[in-house]
């Protein structure tokens, strides 16, 4: 009878953890989809006047979906998905001078607009709610840099870059 009793206890117990988990934001799996195992990754166009920036942009996304998700580039009609991106615009703005009117530190701040489609079906599948169009999904990342101690407009720039394809990737999670 007493073994019996500590049976249904223990179930009750795990039954409960098992619920109480399950409202956590735990996930069993992947976070990403299952139906897609393609993506193509077109280099991002840009309005910006500073050249390739959108190469070092693709670059870091390409790198980013490679190191976090299961799936795998490819290019042209044999993807499933395909993320496209386009950089609005590019400011730098220096927040501290010396007495000599030498920029001390400066911020850069990328706008980037990014759609994520399934090209089998026209679907996009990065739905989220953003005072813009609906297909297209807006970030911003910003980096400072600090030219009197050795960093440079690269270092801002590969930071914000890696700051910006870890948005993206983290936008092609699925929503749970």
């Amino acid at each position: 009878m007493i073994p019996i009793r500590n049976a249904y206890a223990s179930l009750l117990i795990v039954i409960g953890f098992t619920l109480a988990a399950s409202g956590c934001g735990y996930v069993v799996g992947s976070t990403y989809q299952t139906e897609v195992r393609t993506i193509e990754v077109p280099i991002f166009t840009s309005d910006s006047f500073r050249r390739g920036v959108e190469f070092q942009l693709t670059e870091a996304v390409q790198k980013e979906i490679k190191k976090r998700t299961p799936f795998r580039i490819v290019k042209g009609p044999a993807a499933d998905t395909r993320l496209t991106g386009h950089i609005i615009q590019i400011h730098k703005y220096v927040l501290g001078e010396t007495g000599n009117d030498d920029a001390r530190e400066l911020q850069l701040t990328y706008d980037v607009e990014v759609s994520w489609e399934d090209v089998r079906t026209g679907r996009i599948l990065a739905q989220q709610r953003v005072p813009i169009a609906p297909d297209l999904v807006r970030f911003r990342s910003q980096a400072s840099f600090a030219p009197e101690i050795g960093q440079s407009l690269a270092t801002a720039n590969q930071a914000a870059f890696d700051r910006l394809a870890r948005q993206i990737v983290n936008m092609m999670e699925t929503p749970w």
